[in-house]
């Protein structure tokens, strides 16, 4: 009896285990993704925060003299920052209400490319895409806000 022989060809192989590889990868959970830009993004705007609230009179002096934001006072814009930092910050990081945390971070984040540091625009796509896929697509399944409700189980997250 003839023994019939299949070659395989070496580009066959590499697909195939590339194939392979980006099915794993694209098994890998959003709700991970979603908490791990949660926590990017809760970080830097938490530091900010910190920052701003452990030297306040620095603070206001950087409003006055550096940021000039248009239409608000120094010190009340510096309240408003500092109070969206923290607090949507926490919310994002706990994945509580995250959608409506997101819309005081980057409302805030427009006026500082806008007003403030217009250069920083490589930062601020980041943490603005960053945001919008959290306003877009909710915390996930790993947050407060599925285990109260607030974000449905049935999207496949």
């Amino acid at each position: 009896m003839a023994q019939t022989m299949t070659a395989t060809h070496p580009i066959t192989t590499v697909r195939s285990r590339l194939a392979g590889l980006l099915d794993m990868l694209g098994r890998v959970s959003l709700s991970l993704h979603l908490l791990l830009f949660r926590l990017a993004v809760a970080s830097v705007f938490f530091k900010a925060g910190m920052t701003k609230w452990a030297s306040w009179g620095s603070t206001i002096a950087l409003f006055a003299e550096e940021y000039k934001v248009p239409v608000l006072p120094p010190a009340m814009a510096a309240a408003l920052a500092t109070t969206f930092e923290l607090g949507c910050s926490t919310l994002l990081a706990l994945g509580l209400a995250t959608r409506l945390a997101t819309l005081p971070i980057l409302g805030q984040l427009m006026v500082i490319q806008l007003f403030v540091y217009p250069q920083a625009w490589t930062e601020h796509i980041v943490w603005g895409s960053i945001l919008l896929l959290l306003l877009t697509r909710g915390a996930g399944a790993i947050s407060l806000d599925r285990l109260i409700g607030f974000e449905p189980s049935d999207r496949g997250r």
